[in-house]
């Protein structure tokens, strides 16, 4: 089997309902990132932090995948397929893909504030004050603030350089340093890119352009890809 190497950004949950900040100026569901999204955010105010990503992670709970989730899970039938994801929804593996890897963190899942190795799956839509890891230190939730370091990126590219075949869905290609890993893949293989406004890839070899949403996008997708099945 070829080696299908996806990177997903918000592109893809958008037509599950769930937003990016991106769509609001700058605001994620009314909120400024710098007050919910960062580690001077969490320092400052520890119960506005867990608020937002509760009510976000209602919001994953309440939202189903939808048909490019849905297509990208069925294409294991044919494929190696590893997914590499911006998205902190578990979307991609409801609909049942096997391989994610989340760069920015997992919404349903928390961490220990003192010791990041220590992590643990949420049971419902809230992380409350008080909450402490068998450390004792607050649950934070496990996700990769701005600022923050993104601890998956070595492993995401070492995947990527090892791709028969590279799709990106739903991504601006601007955030760093997730948006580089579209250098990673070897330059002789074939690359696609799905979204309604392709960024600027005019410097990567071999990549074709789907402009569409997602779920459009993936219909084509899946008629393009027929010819690399052995």
């Amino acid at each position: 089997m070829k080696h299908l190497v996806v990177f997903t950004g918000a592109g893809i949950s958008a037509e599950s309902g769930i937003k990016t900040f991106r769509d609001s100026d700058g605001l994620w569901e009314n909120y400024r990132i710098e007050d919910v999204a960062t580690l001077a955010a969490w320092h400052k105010d520890h119960a506005t932090v867990l608020d937002f990503y509760n009510q976000r992670r209602a919001q994953c709970l309440n939202a189903k995948p939808n048909a490019a989730h849905q297509a990208l899970a069925q294409l294991e039938a044919h494929f190696k397929v590893s997914i590499i994801t911006q998205n902190i929804d578990n979307l991609h593996e409801r609909a049942g893909s096997s391989k994610v890897m989340h760069l920015h963190g997992e919404i349903m899942k928390s961490r220990s504030a003192l010791d990041p190795s220590l992590i643990y799956d949420i049971k419902g839509a809230d992380l409350n004050l008080n909450e402490l890891c068998e450390k004792g230190s607050q649950l934070r939730p496990h996700i990769v603030w701005f600022g923050e370091a993104v601890p998956m990126m070595q492993k995401a590219c070492s995947v990527v350089d090892k791709a028969d075949l590279f799709l990106v869905i739903g991504s601006s290609l601007v955030v760093y340093p997730a948006a580089s890993l579209i250098e990673y893949a070897p330059a002789s293989i074939p690359k696609f890119i799905i979204d309604p406004l392709i960024p600027n890839i005019h410097h990567i070899e071999n990549i074709k352009s789907i402009e569409a949403t997602a779920v459009k996008g993936m219909k084509l997708f899946m008629k393009e890809i027929d010819k690399y099945i052995e």
